[in-house]
């Protein structure tokens, strides 16, 4: 089967970009179903195989620029060469993503390892035709304990496929219990995307450092990192807030686990944009606050109200930061861009009165691999900044 490309299309797909959308396309071969792999050409140049969708408005998206067949053999080298890339990273380590879409040439799939456990996500119908060839190449490459699938709904009403949540290679717990580098974790099977951000490895790991004896504010929770790295780098107290009960209660286990005692620690069920106006009202102040909310816009629609929302949460942020204390902020949202973001914590900084100081610039951890050539593969900005009263400075 074979799909023509347009010749007036913008170089993004010929210089690497897996993605061709209905505009792209001069012709399609008849006969061509949902799921179907295509030999894309440019003129009479071999473009490369991808898998072909006319319920989305990404048509093709390209697998390989290889002439080779795609098979069970072409899925079992494409996931080797991804977990030998991840234990290159992160040597004598069994967490980590190891399998991240476009990163990895396999657009449409997330696969995460938690030490003996396996989840992963299928996100369009030409991954999902394939199936059966990845949880076989997983089970061969890491013989896991268990491999647990949970599709994204919402791309598969868009992709039109039957999304699947549970067990689909052995079985396992609910709540998997791994560790990264000494300290403790519990990915929910039930809870956000995988279970467990793994992006913030690094970053999360960063702020122990600056730890010591701090007051420590842990906003959108949800499994901990930041306040569990900070109780580790020997934070005197950490503040943990989230809308979720189930995480909340999560978090609780997840703190026994490292054996961390209560009166270091107070967990609050609250939305934090409410949650942060009460601390200022109250004139409630920390050392380190931590803003690391979930992405803010699924579609550039909604950029201009998450541009607003994360306005909010860093004034609110800086506000209730002791001057020579630290703001750690982040932001997953894709099309909030690097230039978006530094703006917003400027703006934030003017409204307030502080100077502030970068310290530490972070992004997502490198098993989340950025390629230049394939742009949203940029998404997780991270900063690390000391702030004071501008009067003090």
């Amino acid at each position: 089967m074979i799909a023509h490309l347009r010749k007036d299309i913008k170089s993004r797909v010929l210089n690497g970009h897996p993605w061709i959308y209905e505009n792209e396309i001069e012709s399609v071969e008849s006969g061509v179903k949902e799921g179907d792999i295509l030999s894309v050409f440019f003129g009479k140049n071999f473009i490369g195989k991808g898998y072909y969708n006319p319920n989305s408005v990404i048509r093709i998206r390209i697998l390989t620029r290889k002439n080779e067949e795609i098979n069970k053999d072409f899925f079992y080298k494409k996931i080797l060469k991804a977990y030998e890339y991840r234990r290159s990273l992160f040597p004598g380590s069994n967490t980590y993503r190891l399998v991240f879409a476009e990163s990895d040439g396999l657009p449409g799939l997330v696969v995460d390892r938690f030490d003996d456990y396996v989840i992963f996500q299928i996100n369009t119908l030409g991954i999902y035709e394939h199936k059966d060839d990845i949880i076989e190449s997983i089970v061969k490459i890491l013989n896991p304990k268990g491999i647990y699938e949970k599709d994204d709904e919402r791309s598969a009403q868009k992709e039109k496929f039957v999304p699947y949540q549970g067990w689909v290679y052995a079985n396992g717990p609910e709540l998997i219990e791994f560790a990264i580098e000494g300290v403790k974790f519990i990915c929910d099977v039930q809870g956000q995307k995988t279970g467990f951000f793994l992006d913030q490895r690094i970053n999360a790991q960063n702020i122990a450092k600056y730890a010591s004896n701090k007051k420590v504010l842990d906003a959108f929770a949800y499994t901990g990192n930041f306040g569990i790295h900070s109780l580790k780098g020997g934070a005197k107290f950490v503040t943990f807030i989230d809308y979720s009960e189930r995480a909340l209660k999560i978090l609780e286990e997840t703190l026994k686990l490292n054996k961390f005692s209560a009166d270091r620690y107070e967990l609050v069920n609250a939305n934090t944009f409410d949650y942060l106006r009460v601390l200022d009202d109250t004139s409630r102040y920390y050392d380190i606050t931590v803003i690391d909310p979930p992405s803010l816009a699924k579609s550039r629609d909604s950029k201009a109200n998450a541009i607003k929302g994360y306005k909010e949460l860093n004034l609110r942020a800086m506000k209730i930061t002791r001057s020579g204390g630290y703001l750690c902020t982040s932001s997953c949202t894709q099309i909030v861009y690097e230039e978006d973001f530094r703006k917003i914590i400027f703006e934030a900084a003017q409204d307030t009165g502080k100077k502030l100081t970068v310290v530490y610039r972070g992004m997502q951890s490198p098993d989340h691999p950025l390629i230049y050539n394939i742009f949203e593969t940029e998404y997780l900005k991270h900063y690390f900044i000391r702030v004071e009263n501008l009067e003090e400075f």
